[in-house]
């Protein structure tokens, strides 16, 4: 499968399960309800494969226009509804009622984070430890003395065991805090304290990495070049590089560490390269063309091979984290929590211009992560689509006409005047919802075709 297909078909899969699930979460509440459904859309548009199910034989379609979908309920501001009907029309029931349907699409998708965090935790996953790598000069963490190898213990008197874990509580604490302490194990296994300054993260707008920002990098062992392995029908293989061979210099740069041959591999996609090797003590010469692979959008350089001794190195620098069932539960609850609340922070400081716009992702950008993650592996895009299925749902709570939260504004207003909001206030908001919700989209893809070109 090409890069692009494959990013396209994770993308789809993820807008896919998320279009569904808020949706069902409509449905599912209409049927509660009581309240007659006539079509359930994946998509808008022309439909282009429709059937009938269910006693009320409610039409279930995919529509053209994939991006998005929606519930059509017996309504009397839609079409006439037969005398025999009214009490299952959507406009015939209490607010209270209406407000439980509008509400339980959004409601679907924190459910839908919340199964798939407790899964995870549950399974357990395999990630770094948070152990930081040498700063980068003249960087707030270079100041506050963090040194390669410090494994973090604790950030803000909370614990940590993966780098995702100190990454988040970072992010967490540099809405608020200019600083924060840092507990830390240095390599002679003494427990040191280091304040870390986080005002840089706020004043750059949020963008780019926050990590980079702060000068934090994970650590990176130092490991000879000797090839461990070598993977079947591989560029590797097909030039005779054999395990256990020591890599002295490629095309004469001497080669000290791994990283350096991973280095001069990933920049020479499609060139051939002369290995001088080591091989039961005898030096040879070997021409070695590392494959093209995609990634991030540019040709990457792949040979094939494995460092020797991995297996020892991934002991000491990962971790595996697992809960049981309750535990997991408890905290896919608070992660859930934690994104929802982080995200409508987030989304607050974008208004009142504390957060750069420019961090507002379109379409194109959420595909690249889509496939990113899926490539990692299954858990990171099961942790992707959680983590987009909660700001979906974050997204359609806001008080805006058009979104569910602008129809849950309307109802609290119903039951603060006794009575509903006129037809003619709705179809202002209505038009004015839409008309921010296209300039959102638009600066939405200004975005993605800005990091497209600047990379």
């Amino acid at each position: 499968m090409s890069g692009f297909l494959y990013y396209l078909v994770a993308f789809a899969v993820v807008l896919g399960i998320l279009v569904v699930v808020h949706e069902f979460g409509h449905y599912v509440a209409a049927r509660w309800a009581g309240v007659k459904v006539l079509r359930f859309s994946v998509g808008f548009g022309r439909p282009l494969v429709t059937r009938r199910w269910g006693r009320d034989g409610t039409e279930w379609a995919l529509a053209a226009f994939p991006l998005g979908g929606y519930v059509k309920m017996l309504d009397e501001r839609e079409a006439e509804v037969a005398p025999d009907e009214l009490h299952r029309s959507f406009n015939r029931q209490p607010v209270a009622r209406r407000m439980v349907i509008v509400a339980a699409g959004p409601a679907a998708n924190f459910v839908l984070a919340i199964l798939l965090y407790w899964g995870l935790f549950c399974y357990g996953s395999e990630e770094f430890r948070p152990i930081l790598g040498t700063p980068v000069l003249s960087s707030p963490a270079a100041a506050a003395g963090l040194d390669n190898g410090e494994l973090v213990l604790r950030v803000a008197g909370e614990k940590v065991q993966t780098w995702q874990e100190m990454r988040w509580l970072l992010l967490q604490k540099a809405v608020d805090h200019d600083a924060v302490d840092l507990e830390l194990l240095n390599p002679r296994q003494e427990v040191v304290v280091r304040r870390l300054d986080l005002s840089v993260v706020r004043q750059s707008g949020w963008e780019g990495d926050a990590l980079e920002r702060l000068g934090l990098r994970l650590y990176r062992p130092r490991l000879p070049p000797i090839i461990g392995s070598v993977s079947a029908r591989s560029a590797a293989e097909a030039a005779g590089l054999r395990a256990g061979d020591e890599i002295l210099d490629i095309d004469g740069e001497p080669i000290e560490s791994w990283a350096d041959l991973v280095r001069v591999v990933r920049q020479s996609a499609g060139q051939t390269l002369h290995f001088e090797v080591l091989r039961d003590g005898l030096r040879q010469g070997l021409s070695v063309q590392p494959s093209a692979v995609e990634e991030q959008g540019k040709d990457v350089g792949r040979i094939g091979a494995a460092v020797r001794d991995a297996g020892q190195t991934r002991e000491q620098l990962m971790v595996t984290v697992r809960y049981d069932p309750l535990s997991a539960l408890g905290k896919a609850l608070v992660e859930t929590w934690d994104k929802s609340t982080f995200t409508l922070v987030m989304i607050g400081r974008m208004i009142t211009g504390e957060v750069s716009w420019r961090n507002l992702s379109g379409p194109v950008t959420i595909a690249d992560y889509a496939g990113q993650s899926a490539k990692l592996g299954v858990d990171y895009y099961l942790k992707f689509l959680a983590l987009v299925s909660i700001s979906l749902g974050v997204l359609n709570l806001l008080p805006i006409p058009i979104l569910d939260g602008g129809h849950l504004l309307y109802y609290l207003v119903e039951i603060i005047k006794r009575g509903p909001v006129s037809e003619r206030t709705m179809e202002i908001g209505q038009q004015i919802g839409l008309t921010f919700l296209i300039m959102l989209m638009a600066f939405a893809f200004y975005n993605d075709i800005n990091r497209l070109f600047s990379g």
